[in-house]
């Protein structure tokens, strides 16, 4: 589909890492290792640089309202099919 994926592991500076990575849509679990994905969210919202990035929020659990309300521009509940994901991102990026 002509995407890039870049994956952050770094959890203690993933506001940095997204700002230096400047991606277009950004994929992230709602439970990560050591970190809330929706505290990131609300975060990154509140941030100049990040409040207008594309959020795609992913869970195992229903969480789709809790990511609606962090600012998330979407929900996908795993397991979900590839072509969901593409999707999604291609709406996200005016594909």
């Amino acid at each position: 589909e002509g995407f890039q994926v870049v994956k952050l592991e770094k959890f203690d500076t993933v506001i940095e890492e997204i700002k230096k990575e400047d991606p277009d849509v950004i994929l992230m679990d709602v439970h990560l290792k050591t970190n809330d994905g929706l505290e990131i969210l609300s975060v990154m919202r509140k941030d100049s640089v990040l409040k207008e990035k594309k959020v795609i929020m992913s869970s195992g659990m229903d969480k789709h309202y809790e990511s609606q309300q962090a600012g998330a521009d979407d929900f996908i509940m795993k397991p979900y099919m590839p072509d969901e994901l593409i999707n999604i991102v291609n709406r996200l990026v005016g594909r």
